[in-house]
């Protein structure tokens, strides 16, 4: 009798501790991304290594994005390695070696060239990209629906067409575009080559200027003077680098500058078409917490900005275009998302 009386308890806290366990199990969250594993006194510790080609706003608001969101779906004990190769193409393969050696749990990058030094550099640790045009040729993915390696990530790929567009609504008398881009970057030879395919369509001509580092972005802006009736800026890290010496030629112009995404028009082009690059970062971030959650990355697709609900937005900044000799049309100040 006594052995017995002392079972019943035992039985009915292994009940209760079973219980507990179901009622846990049906409160989880319902998000396709796990949680991370942790204790209430000590919740799972990462590191995460960010590898960003240059400093601007668009890549700046990616990254607060990819943050965020991790921090959403519950990662909040990170340890962020942040790494900024300033343009420097010997500084992307030398920040890509040391995160190769690091042992961390999960690489961003940010913009094509440190993506693609990280992706030559490590083969074995999860990497998202993000501010990606072209991951294919950029040799990042082969099957953007499937991956096969341990890569994939957020595109920021956009039609061009809505861009050049502009210029005959500024000046229906338009005939030719000037691009500044640097020839070095796979993304920016990339779009550059579409805006080339857009622009016959739309009876322009596309005049381009090149520009291998930030310092010679302004003579680059120079030399289309005279020869173009807008510029633009589409995607290319090095011209948005020094988006303001571009904006100051086309002030003392008199030269519409037209971009590829919103913190461009916010810096003084006059008006543009492209995704929000903070959006963008934020759907790297959900990618890394699947990953770090322990799916797949075969089962995580590239997502492409183009595919996004409402990612191509019109921004327009009137005092901008007033200062370049134009005026916006009524009809696109009325269709801006973004005006600054």
């Amino acid at each position: 009798m006594l052995r017995a009386f002392k079972l019943i308890p035992l039985v009915a806290l292994l009940a209760v501790v079973a219980l507990a366990g179901v009622i846990a199990g049906c409160g989880g969250s319902s998000d396709t991304a796990s949680s991370p594993s942790a204790t209430a006194d000590a919740p799972k510790a990462y590191k995460i290594g960010i590898t960003q080609i240059v400093s601007h706003p668009a890549l700046d608001a990616a990254v607060t994005g990819f943050k965020a969101a991790l921090a959403e779906k519950g990662f909040n004990n990170v340890e962020y390695d942040m790494q900024n190769a300033e343009g420097d193409m010997a500084t992307t393969a030398s920040i890509a070696q040391k995160f190769a050696a690091a042992g961390l749990d999960l690489i961003l990058g940010v913009a094509t060239p440190t993506t693609q030094a990280v992706v030559k550099a490590d083969t074995t640790t999860p990497i998202v990209f993000t501010a990606v045009t072209d991951p294919v040729s950029a040799g990042l993915v082969t099957d953007p629906a499937a991956p096969t390696a341990n890569v994939t990530g957020v595109s920021d790929q956009m039609a061009v067409e809505p861009v050049l567009a502009l210029a005959k609504q500024f000046n229906p008398d338009a005939k030719s575009v000037g691009i500044v881009y640097n020839a070095g970057e796979s993304n920016s030879v990339f779009i550059v080559k579409q805006v080339e395919a857009a622009a016959g369509p739309l009876g322009l001509k596309i005049v381009k200027a090149t520009a291998s580092n930030s310092s010679e972005v302004q003579a680059a802006a120079k030399s289309l003077v005279g020869r173009v009736d807008a510029i633009t800026v589409i995607g290319d890290n090095t011209a948005v680098t020094a988006l303001e010496t571009i904006v100051k030629v086309c002030q003392e112009a008199k030269i519409p500058l037209l971009a590829g995404d919103e913190d461009s028009v916010k810096r003084g082009a006059a008006a543009g078409y492209g995704p929000n690059y903070e959006e963008l970062g934020k759907q790297a971030g959900y990618q890394a917490a699947l990953i770090l959650g322990g799916t797949a990355i075969a089962d995580i697709p590239v997502i492409y900005a183009k595919d996004l609900p409402g990612a191509e937005q019109l921004s327009i900044n009137e005092k901008a275009a007033k200062a370049q000799g134009v005026t916006i049309p009524a009809d696109l100040v009325s269709q801006a998302v973004n005006k600054f």
